[in-house]
């Protein structure tokens, strides 16, 4: 009985001593939340500058117009060659649509000929020495991935001439800056803060102009050459933008 009665008393007064033991502890040291995770988004507002270069190809057809009667089918002829030039504009971002008015003039050396088929025995052909885009854009931005499309006002300096086919002789020849229209589509990506490269494709719808000459038309006296003309382009483009730097998006 007296072992029975110490044992009990000794498991009590180890109940009472542990949660003192409990209340001796250290408390929990204090651990700060982290901070929230910042995503970088590319920000494609503000005025840029760049320089573009690549390839084209103008498609012409010929005809005649006579003073009097339907216009003469003269044949079409196509050519190709390098574009270089540069480009302007600003674009301003809201939300991950992005809006845009650019400027683009290029030097261009598309230069084509083919035998008439109205006179075998001249030589007629056109160049485009360079051309220019007026354009507003539209486009949907990945963070530093941007897809637009383009549109709006195109124009080309061009010269036309007249050749012997025997020898290549110069008979005549003719200059007119053209006025039409033109879409294109882009991708562009922005590689560092304020820098961006592309790849871009425009067509040039600039219809049909009558051509007169430098001397009568060796073709048919009195009768203008009508020429229509369409051009494709695909250029390479590197932009330097003047806006901010990427910004903090929590």
């Amino acid at each position: 009985m007296k072992k029975l009665l110490l044992a009990t008393v000794g498991l009590v007064a180890m109940g009472m001593a542990a949660p003192a033991s409990a209340a001796d502890l250290a408390a929990r040291p204090y651990t700060k939340a982290p901070p929230p995770v910042v995503a970088l988004a590319y920000d494609w507002s503000g005025f840029y500058i760049g320089a573009n270069g690549g390839w084209g190809s103008s498609r012409n057809c010929w005809g005649i117009v006579p003073v009097a009667g339907a216009v003469i089918p003269d044949g079409c002829l196509s050519r190709s060659g390098g574009l270089v030039g540069g480009q302007v504009g600003y674009r301003w971002q809201a939300s991950q649509f992005v809006f845009g008015l650019e400027a683009q003039g290029d030097w261009a050396n598309l230069r084509g000929s083919h035998v008439s088929v109205f006179n075998p025995a001249f030589t007629t052909g056109v160049n485009v020495n360079g051309l220019g885009l007026f354009t507003g854009q539209i486009g949907y931005a990945w963070n530093a991935a941007l897809l637009y499309l383009k549109g709006g006002a195109a124009v080309t300096s061009n010269s036309a001439f007249i050749n012997t086919t025997l020898g290549g002789v110069g008979i005549a020849s003719a200059s007119s800056t053209r006025w039409g229209g033109t879409v294109g589509v882009g991708f562009e990506y922005g590689f560092a803060p304020n820098w961006s490269a592309g790849i871009e494709y425009d067509h040039l719808f600039m219809g049909n102009a009558n051509n007169s000459f430098s001397v009568v038309n060796p073709l048919l006296a009195g009768a203008l050459n009508r020429i229509s003309q369409d051009v494709d382009m695909v250029t390479l483009r590197v932009n330097y933008r003047f806006g901010g730097p990427v910004v903090a998006r929590y």
